[in-house]
């Protein structure tokens, strides 16, 4: 099994920056993608920010330029940079990790964390 664990979600005003991490523990020979997502009351999880192990960024549209993700294998930790927070950021951030374990690869979700972002 693989433990996600999470931190740094927050209240905080707009234009705020702040700062989510997420380590990977557990058993597993790799970890592939890190990702983050986050969830809008009613509405299915989006993508925020993914990197591949080779270091390849992706990130959604509404937090290009604003948001940064971060890969540390040493540590088997993700974490994301956001600056300039809006209201509309507000929501319930999850990690995503996909890690390789013969015989295959599996998927891992974080227990989420909520950033508040609001005057």
């Amino acid at each position: 099994q693989v433990q996600l664990v999470e931190s740094g979600g927050d209240l905080v005003q707009p234009g705020d920056s702040l700062r989510l991490s997420c380590a990977a523990s557990g058993s597993f020979d790799r970890i592939n993608n890190m990702a983050w997502y986050r969830q809008f009351p009613g509405k299915e999880r989006e993508l925020v920010a993914s990197v591949s192990s080779d270091g390849t960024q992706n990130y959604g549209d509404s937090v290009k330029g604003r948001f940064t993700i971060y890969r540390d294998n040493s540590k088997s930790t993700v974490a994301l940079q956001m600056n300039s927070l809006k209201p509309e950021d507000t929501a319930v951030y999850y990690c995503n990790v996909q890690i390789q374990r013969f015989p295959g690869t599996y998927n891992y979700w974080g227990q989420g964390t909520q950033v508040t972002v609001s005057s």
